[in-house]
């Protein structure tokens, strides 16, 4: 069996997720501007 999360796949969160964007300053600017435009999606 292989394992569950891909490295790769755990690295793009690491630095582009929800939790990522969210523990920095500039990051909850990020979200806070996606959100206001009304994004679906606000990280990966």
């Amino acid at each position: 069996m292989e394992k569950l999360t891909k490295t790769k796949k755990l690295k793009r969160l690491r630095k582009h997720g929800f939790r990522a964007r969210t523990s920095s300053n500039d990051g909850k600017k990020t979200i806070a501007r996606r959100r206001e435009k009304g994004r679906k999606k606000l990280s990966v």
